[in-house]
């Protein structure tokens, strides 16, 4: 993969901060995000490089997940974390900022073949994070990084089931990590995936289900009570469908009431008896 200056710079700075560590399981996502920065830094900044800078960047962290093996999620969540602080330091991170530092992970994982499950969930992971600390909505910023995910993966031909796990698994640790309000990012993120397949044709059946089965996953792994968490899924992907049309308010409703997972489904609110 061919990279510019900057990319360059961050996949040798994070190369030579894994191998100091040990491993990328030993390595900490401050010190990959600060690494980033760094790089960034030196080679002039990113605020006014747009997109094509922004894609440099992200594929210089994957390209560093190339050469030292594993750990995709941790490093491309640091590389967001640190693309995030330097725009916020000279510029407003807005939906856009998000919007394209997203899609450069997930085209940058699809380049060198990696799993793009693992690229979305570190980059809604980095993006939650990230915006606490530059003053922007939680809910924004998961609902952009969700309909972002869908949109950039179905533009690639990619696996955009795989992109919505990994977005909802990546906005609820982002959430638990900065004390947010975990139903709230899976409501939002919940949203963002419906939104983002009424815009590319996908199946808005298979991606809401997908939504909840995700949801229900991660609040048995983190202590959520499922119910709650796939009725805040069920109650965002309502949402979204009544902007997307009434087919796919038909096709979520038929979820609604459904089990998934074991788990009944039924719409819930945001914050209601959050764990």
């Amino acid at each position: 993969m061919a990279l510019g200056s900057i990319g360059a710079k961050v996949r040798d700075g994070i190369v030579g901060t894994v191998k100091g560590a040990g491993t990328v399981a030993e390595t900490t996502v401050d010190a990959i995000k600060s690494t980033t920065v760094s790089a960034i830094k030196g080679a002039g900044g990113i605020a006014k490089g747009g997109t094509e800078l922004v894609g440099d960047v992200l594929a210089g962290g994957l390209d560093a997940v190339e050469k030292v093996g594993g750990g995709a999620v941790k490093v491309v969540k640091g590389v967001v974390l640190g693309v995030v602080e330097t725009v916020g330091e000279v510029a407003t991170v807005t939906a856009g900022t998000i919007s394209d530092t997203v899609r450069a992970a997930i085209k940058g994982t699809s380049a060198i073949g990696g799993d793009v499950t693992s690229a979305a969930s570190g980059a809604a992971q980095g993006i939650m994070t990230g915006a606490k600390q530059v003053g922007m909505s939680a809910a924004d910023a998961a609902f952009t990084v969700a309909k972002t995910a869908v949109t950039g993966t179905a533009d690639l031909g990619g696996d955009v089931l795989g992109a919505v796990t990994g977005t909802v698994r990546g906005a609820v640790k982002g959430a638990q990590e900065t004390g947010g309000d975990v139903l709230g990012a899976i409501s939002d993120t919940a949203r963002g995936v419906v939104r983002g397949a009424g815009e590319v044709g996908g199946d808005v059946a298979d991606v809401t289900r997908t939504t909840i089965s995700a949801a229900i996953g991660i609040a048995k792994e983190t202590g959520l009570n499922v119910e709650d968490a796939a009725g805040a899924a069920a109650s965002g992907a309502l949402e979204a469908a009544g902007k997307v049309g009434e087919s796919a308010v038909d096709a979520v409703s038929g979820i609604i009431g459904s089990t998934v997972d074991g788990v009944k489904v039924a719409v819930r609110g945001k914050g209601s008896d959050e764990a």
